[in-house]
């Protein structure tokens, strides 16, 4: 089962499908995804991984990390399946990531790693944009290379865990304007979920609906306004998104 939020006629509801092509709402209206706009399916906190995958921390020039790399991307990053996401005016190097996402599902604190799994309600997937210009350092903060608006695509959907039976074991795709451009598997994350759960477990509480993205693998290429960029994952689902510039983003919310 599948489980979102979705805008329809003003009215924002909550659902659980199976079909995301036939969607039921609670009154029995029987809606196509044309006539529906998606929302962010979560917006708890947000964790995410830098260099969770050794060839894309190669890919950079960087030795993959020791230690989970951890950091929190704030609310304004994050948008929905179909919308736009601004690239900042005379920057040299914006790029996608592509990234499974473990929602928890209830309160966890000191979790082994032997038990974190059951922690887990399901997953969904994001594109984590970012803004390479302003990376200086690694171990430093990089709020303003993640936390810029509208960077984090999320969706559309969440997938109940008990239908994802490997989540380390799922093929992950990016495709600018229709063009593979990064491919690879979460066979070759360097912490995987349960140590990620036992390791911010130990030291905070995780809530139901935190969100952990759990890295990307190597591919990545520069992205330009006018580019579509779709991010999937086999048994997740496929997020949709475009790039706008400044000008553009700005006319956008004006006109809504």
């Amino acid at each position: 089962m599948k489980h979102g939020h979705i805008r329809h006629q003003g009215q924002i509801h909550a659902i659980s499908f199976d079909d995301p092509k036939r969607i039921t709402l609670a009154d029995g209206t029987v809606l196509s995804e044309e006539q529906l706009e998606w929302l962010p399916p979560q917006c708890n906190t947000l964790f995410a991984l830098g260099l969770n995958y050794a060839d894309h921390a190669a890919e950079l020039a960087f030795k993959a990390p020791t230690e989970p790399l951890v950091f929190i991307k704030a609310p304004n990053t994050i948008t929905a399946h179909r919308t736009a996401t601004v690239r900042p005016d005379n920057v040299a190097y914006m790029h996608y990531e592509c990234e499974l996402v473990v929602v928890i599902g209830k309160s966890a604190k000191n979790v082994s790693r032997v038990n974190a799994m059951d922690y887990v309600q399901g997953y969904t997937l994001c594109n984590d944009y970012a803004v390479r210009d302003y990376l200086e350092n690694y171990y430093r903060p990089n709020l303003r290379v993640k936390s810029r608006d509208t960077l984090t695509p999320l969706g559309p959907w969440i997938v109940d865990a008990a239908d994802v039976p490997d989540p380390h074991n799922l093929a992950l795709k990016t495709y600018v304007n229709g063009e593979l451009t990064q491919a690879g598997t979460t066979r070759d994350m360097v912490f995987d979920i349960p140590f990620l759960i036992e390791y911010l477990s130990s030291f905070m509480t995780l809530s139901p609906g935190d969100m952990i993205a759990t890295g990307t693998p190597e591919g990545l290429r520069d992205v330009i306004p006018g580019d579509e960029v779709v991010v999937e994952i086999e048994g997740i689902g496929r997020l949709v998104n475009r790039i706008v510039s400044e000008a553009e983003y700005q006319t956008q919310q004006q006109a809504s």
